[in-house]
């Protein structure tokens, strides 16, 4: 990735306008900025989210809070706690997420 005519800034989530998404069960609030081509996000899935979709769009995504499961369509599955994260390219391992308890995310795709 390259990142280029993106003059420095700063974000407080807080002031960003979250939008609301459903999942197959549970709601992601999405608060969103874009850079260019890169969207660059901050997401809260409540307890009991899961994914209506497997998407096949690269992210980097930092778990801050809760845990996330995330599963590829071969089969694997991988659950993330704070501090740790995932990347994946487009169009490479579709893979979808879910959560019991709740989760707070960092995403840039």
């Amino acid at each position: 990735m390259y990142l280029a005519d993106i003059p420095f800034g700063t974000t407080d989530w807080s002031e960003i306008e979250r939008t609301e998404r459903t999942g197959a069960t549970g709601k992601a609030y999405w608060r969103t900025r874009e850079f260019g081509g890169i969207r660059v996000r901050m997401v809260e899935y409540t307890p009991g989210y899961s994914a209506d979709h497997w998407c096949e769009k690269g992210h980097i995504l930092l778990c801050l809070e809760g845990e996330l499961l995330t599963e590829l369509k071969d089969g694997r599955r991988f659950t993330l706690k704070p501090g740790m994260s995932y990347q994946v390219a487009d169009q490479a391992e579709p893979h979808r997420s879910s959560t019991a308890g709740g989760a707070k995310l960092f995403i840039v795709d």
